[in-house]
């Protein structure tokens, strides 16, 4: 067999998507996942224009091959843009060579490790009262464990508050599945970070009064402190147990972590926003992270991010893959296949997408009990429903975005 077509389909159904679809001479399909969030439309030109052309006629046995090509013979390497329609490649190849072969991805790398992945949800409130209601509702849900953000006194609205959006018709209304608001400029936010670090300790102080001691508890500063102020943080959590303390400051100067880790004992999860494993080399080497946030999606596939993971084994830092609803089901998929293989696996965030989602993405995974299980379907288990996908056009939306109170814009 070789590759005959490649075909890009942008379907916005809770929000938008990139997914390639790659057949072979012989009829098999595979699908990968190209979404980067606020920037959908780049990866599209960039597969569409660049990439497509470059697969019809290859083997599509040669995945090692395959990968290496487009990433060395563009020169210009590296960046999310280049790294999520790698990424979509590679997905998609390892999906019809388990198709192929018969089998579930994860049993072509290896085979079962685990019986099933931890998973975290998220859980948020503008106060206390919304705070643990939603923290109750995850976990009649089954999560056995829960991202906790909470709202700050004097601010209106700020990042992983569900229920916070401000912006047009989406005033009011809880964004589970998508905080990017649809419309043709970024809604702003404010923040103010003396006021968070004064209000987050007295909030995990009350959910463990609350909820006690066993439920494991995570927390997500998306970037937005300095290292003295991260430090800070991590130290005022540490009586509270946190399973992690994610992106507590932004993570391009990784040496801002040695004085984060010269603080606290609390663990560390970085690298959402990372593509290879060139970013990570430092950071996992000096042992100052104890997680890997990185997506399949968003870190050249399941090729390369298992490159970053065998890496990170070495100094015993384990997986914390990104999964939030920016990420399609068939790149969650495509985490499931590698978190149940590797050895040094985490947790797995996963935040369920929504019912027109669902029907774009027939998926094969299951969650019970906490637990999420790519399912023993040949391939990664997702199929692609053409005509819903088609229902459902893309829409432009955006992320948020952050100002201080004299106008500064601020890390979001």
């Amino acid at each position: 067999m070789t590759i005959e077509r490649a075909e890009v389909v942008v379907t916005s159904p809770d929000r938008n998507f990139v997914t390639l679809q790659i057949t072979t001479t012989d009829g098999v399909t595979g699908l990968g996942d190209g979404t980067l969030n606020g920037r959908e439309l780049a990866v599209v030109a960039y597969l569409r224009e660049h990439v497509v052309p470059l697969l019809i006629g290859r083997d599509e046995r040669n995945i090692e091959d395959t990968w290496q090509f487009l990433y060395r013979s563009a020169y210009w390497r590296r960046g999310p843009v280049t790294m999520a329609a790698i990424a979509a490649v590679d997905v998609a190849l390892w999906d019809i060579k388990a198709k192929v072969a018969g089998m579930p991805l994860y049993q072509l790398l290896g085979g079962a490790s685990r019986t099933g992945l931890l998973t975290y949800g998220h859980a948020s409130g503008k106060d206390l009262e919304e705070l643990f209601d939603s923290v109750r509702d995850h976990q009649e849900q089954g999560y056995k464990a829960i991202r906790v953000q909470t709202g700050v006194p004097g601010l209106t609205s700020i990042y992983g508050i569900a229920s916070n959006a401000t912006f047009d018709a989406n005033a009011g209304v809880r964004y589970d599945h998508e905080p990017a608001q649809r419309g043709a400029l970024p809604n702003e936010e404010d923040w103010d970070t003396r006021s968070y670090l004064r209000h987050v300790p007295t909030v995990f102080e009350a959910v463990r009064n609350e909820f006690g001691p066993e439920i494991p508890l995570l927390h997500d500063g998306h970037h937005r402190m300095t290292p003295i102020q991260a430090a800070s943080l991590g130290k005022s959590l540490e009586p509270y147990d946190l399973f992690w303390l994610e992106d507590v400051t932004p993570a391009e100067n990784p040496e801002a972590l040695r004085l984060v880790r010269q603080h606290t004992t609390t663990p560390l999860a970085i690298g959402e926003i990372f593509n290879t494993v060139w970013d990570y080399q430092q950071i996992v080497r000096e042992q100052l992270i104890d997680y890997v946030r990185s997506a399949v999606t968003h870190t050249g596939g399941i090729t390369h991010l298992r490159r970053v993971l065998d890496y990170a084994a070495q100094y015993q830092i384990k997986s914390g893959m990104h999964g939030p609803t920016d990420i399609s089901p068939v790149g969650m998929a495509a985490a499931m296949h590698l978190g149940l293989a590797i050895h040094n696996f985490g947790i797995q965030e996963y935040m369920k997408h929504g019912a027109r989602t669902d029907e774009v993405f027939r998926q094969s995974f299951t969650f019970v009990d906490g637990m999420l299980h790519p399912g023993e379907q040949p391939g990664i288990g997702v199929e692609l429903d053409l005509e819903a996908a088609a229902a459902h056009p893309y829409e432009q939306a955006y992320l948020p975005y952050n100002r201080l109170a004299d106008g500064t814009v601020h890390d979001w």
